[in-house]
């Protein structure tokens, strides 16, 4: 049977295919559009499956805080023009708000069949790599920042001892500001006591074969090294880190201002950062 140009036409718009397998579809399936629409999705569906062994190296990360919860996930393909592309990065923002309102708190079937469509259609292997949920406490603040190219998000948790004191502006820009500090340095630890004690005891070995040449007693010499070991703790650790938007102050002591400045408690209640592959 003769197949009009136009069938060919809206088959394309529908799947996205090439209009070669769009005219060959309706012709397989004697003009039957929705048969066609079939015939190419399970086709896709059987490339992706080939596909699945390509490496997906590029994607993005996506954040959603929503009433109690908070979540970041990290969707993956092949190329970084995909990761561009406006359907990928909708399916992201619908996975992480599909994972709120049900409750995932790990990927699951339903979360990556949300890929299927878009990976027959572009032709490239996808996967949703890896999710987290954070319960947020009662009189706490959540704050995200992903980064412009999407390869770091990060959310920071922030509790207080009031509903008044989450409510303030003062307390909710330092949150977002702690997120923006660790896209930036993307510390290896939050807290000094996080620092496996292994990894402190080869440092310190570092530091004592740097000074052991010195000139100097022994007493001398240790605190030498202390002060490198502590110097260089500052540098890994979150929260002895020069702060972002004032490099006077360590993360702890701009935190104890902003307490002091509202007249409130704070402390840190989580971190979570994701760096695309890592």
């Amino acid at each position: 049977m003769e197949i009009k140009a136009t069938d060919v036409k809206a088959l394309r718009e529908k799947t996205g295919a090439g209009m070669m397998e769009c005219k060959k579809a309706l012709t397989e399936t004697n003009g039957d559009a929705a048969a066609a629409e079939k015939l190419l999705k399970e086709k896709g569906l059987a490339a992706v499956e080939k596909r699945a062994d390509r490496a997906t190296s590029e994607g993005r990360i996506f954040t959603k805080i929503e009433g109690n919860k908070a979540i970041i996930c990290e969707l993956t393909c092949e190329t970084d023009f995909v990761a561009k592309n406006a359907d990928f990065i909708k399916i992201g923002n619908d996975i992480a708000e599909t994972a709120l309102a049900k409750g995932y708190t790990e990927v699951n079937k339903e979360l990556s069949d949300m890929l299927l469509d878009l990976a027959t259609k572009i032709r490239e292997n996808m996967s949703l790599r890896r999710l987290e949920v954070i319960n947020l406490p009662e009189n706490s603040v959540a704050s995200s920042y992903v980064h412009s190219d999407g390869k770091t998000g990060v959310i920071t948790v922030i509790s207080t001892d009031s509903a008044d004191a989450a409510a303030n502006n003062a307390v909710k820009d330092f949150t977002y500001d702690c997120c923006l500090h660790i896209a930036a340095f993307t510390p290896a630890f939050i807290r000094r006591e996080d620092v496996d004690a292994t990894y402190i005891a080869e440092q310190t070995e570092i530091f004592k074969k740097q000074v052991e040449s010195l000139d100097k007693p022994e007493k001398v010499k240790e605190g030498i090294v202390q002060g490198k070991v502590n110097k260089h703790l500052a540098e890994i650790c979150f929260l002895d880190q020069p702060f972002v938007k004032d490099d006077k102050l360590s993360v702890t002591k701009k935190m104890e201002a902003v307490a002091k400045e509202v007249g409130t408690k704070l402390s840190l209640e989580k971190v979570v950062l994701y760096q695309l592959c890592a």
